[in-house]
């Protein structure tokens, strides 16, 4: 019996203010690294919706995707993994101040398109530059490209 291969679905949110994109530092196997807010497709859920969770729960901002920045598909060097990335780009909302970040986020970091290509060697995976250079780039997809069925 051979088994199936699937790639791990998950949800990146790309938020910018004033020039400046909001990031985590977050614990990996890897050592610190920093990422966008992002995480894993939970079942029954669409894309839009776990994007606005994974940001509230890693950085207690609200985030409502307002379109596709991309689908990004990155198998990672060690072979063991390929991720397929849905990348979001919307409207920053309100910031719930002393909310608990999720396990392994140490913090929510504001950075600009410079610090973030000085960190490259310190990011999870280099979709995280990636998406910021479409999203400065202006790629933009509308949110009704993606069809979710209950």
């Amino acid at each position: 019996m051979s088994t199936i291969w699937k790639p791990n679905v998950t949800v990146a949110a790309v938020i910018e203010r004033d020039g400046k994109f909001l990031l985590v530092e977050e614990e990996t196997d890897d050592g610190i690294r920093f990422n966008q807010p992002a995480g894993h497709l939970d079942e029954g859920e669409s894309l839009a919706a776990a994007c606005a969770r994974e940001a509230l729960e890693e950085t207690a901002w609200h985030f409502t995707p307002t379109a596709l920045l991309g689908v990004y598909q990155w198998p990672r060097p060690q072979g063991d993994i390929t991720y397929l990335r849905f990348a979001f780009t919307g409207e920053l909302g309100a910031h719930e101040a002393g909310r608990a970040l999720d396990a392994g986020i140490l913090r929510a970091v504001w950075m600009t398109p410079a610090e973030i290509e000085t960190t490259r060697a310190r990011h999870r995976s280099p979709l995280i530059l990636q998406c910021v250079q479409d999203a400065l780039a202006g790629r933009r997809f509308p949110l009704d490209v993606i069809r979710h069925h209950d």
